[in-house]
């Protein structure tokens, strides 16, 4: 969390960065668009010849585009408090952006889809790696979710202090849920010993 003092006197607001992550096509860019309350920046492609054979389908053919960099939306709690979401792209290919995309985040959420859970492997081993708290969605498209949350757990082999909801990444309450718990989910987490000044 940083703040800044501008020329002015007036205190700028402190600023908080989130990291969205998951695999290939499980509603990263529609949990920013659905939260977000400026328009969100988006570098989406449309999927060409190309990628076939690079980008795996399989349960989400009718996805037509893929974002290639970032997803960007911000909120506003408060005068003094704003909070900065960074969607990271989903397929293998474009990972190494992942590194650049953390740095300064305080947590992340993982979007996992029960139809091919495997795709969040990647994305909870990178948070837990360097040690970023974090929360789990289940993107339940359409309402459709075809395992429950104990055999999702032990999926996923989480950790049982790592807050895991289900619902709907279109619908911003979801959202606003997800978010609430992560800040719930770091509240909760033992601070972090002192070092002693002078210490290197």
């Amino acid at each position: 969390m940083t703040s800044s003092q501008p020329v002015g006197g007036a205190q700028a607001p402190a600023a908080v960065k989130i990291l969205i992550a998951g695999g290939f096509g499980v509603g990263k860019t529609t949990l920013v668009g659905s939260v977000s309350e400026v328009a969100p920046l988006r570098t989406e492609e449309y999927l060409t010849r190309a990628s076939v054979g690079i980008d795996d389908l399989a349960g989400v053919d009718e996805k037509d585009t893929t974002t290639v960099a970032l997803d960007f939306g911000r909120i506003t709690i408060g005068p003094d408090l704003v909070v900065y979401l960074f969607g990271t792209p989903g397929q293998e290919r474009f990972w190494f952006m992942w590194n650049d995309l953390v740095n300064g985040a305080l947590g992340g959420i993982v979007i996992a889809d029960t139809r091919r859970l495997e795709s969040s492997f990647a994305s909870i081993d990178f948070f837990e790696g360097r040690g970023i708290p974090f929360v789990v969605a289940i993107n339940c498209f359409h309402g459709r979710n075809t395992r429950g949350a104990a055999e999702i757990r032990a999926a996923l082999d989480l950790d049982p202090r790592v807050p895991l909801l289900l619902g709907d990444v279109r619908e911003r309450a979801f959202g606003r849920d997800l978010l609430l718990a992560l800040v719930d989910h770091l509240m909760r987490l033992p601070a972090a010993p002192a070092v002693p000044v002078g210490a290197p």
